[in-house]
């Protein structure tokens, strides 16, 4: 009987593991998104792993898994950011771009790529959450719209009125003469 439920473990971890395969890239790149940073979002993605690894047999039930895991990433996101906002830590970006700048060997193309990043993610923190999520899965991730609205719990309709406002406020924020991607290039 030993021999039997070992086997159920590893016949379990293997359906789990074929289950996950094709969704583990675009579950790192969302999280990756969320959180702009390689480390954070690797464990991000394998926090949600593990809990959803106890899970996996309510997963083989689920009928579109690409959309509901983007939105259990999301909801994982937002767990995760209010837990750290609510830390005496501070976790900001900044350090995390003059870090990955100074790899760079030329230093007119340092400077450059350190005022692209630094001047859209100034640009996106203008924005609110909702719309942030939005531009980051509809325009980066490829989310349709049709996805998104089922992985937000939102109407398209509000989807569109968002993404249409959040696409105007950066585009207003990146040509406002305070950063402009000309002078960054």
């Amino acid at each position: 009987m030993i021999k039997i439920s070992l086997f159920s473990k590893e016949r379990n971890q293997t359906s789990f593991e074929e289950l996950m395969a094709p969704h583990i890239e675009p579950l790192y790149r969302l999280a990756y998104r969320f959180c702009g940073d390689q480390h954070e979002a690797e464990d991000l993605l394998q926090d949600l792993l593990t809990k959803l690894f106890s899970r996996h047999h309510d997963l083989l039930k689920v009928d579109n898994l690409r959309t509901w895991l983007a939105r259990a990433m999301r909801n994982h996101y937002f767990d995760t950011f209010r837990r750290k906002m609510r830390s005496p830590v501070s976790f900001g970006l900044e350090d995390d771009l003059d870090a990955e700048a100074s790899k760079a060997s030329d230093p007119a193309y340092q400077l450059a790529t350190t005022q692209l990043q630094k001047g859209l993610m100034t640009a996106l923190e203008t924005l609110n959450d909702d719309q942030r999520v939005l531009v980051m899965m509809h325009d980066v991730e490829a989310y349709t719209l049709a996805e998104l609205s089922e992985i937000l719990e939102t109407p398209v309709g509000t989807l569109k009125s968002r993404l249409h406002r959040a696409r105007a406020r950066l585009r207003e924020n990146l040509s406002d003469g305070t950063f402009s991607l000309d002078q960054a290039c």
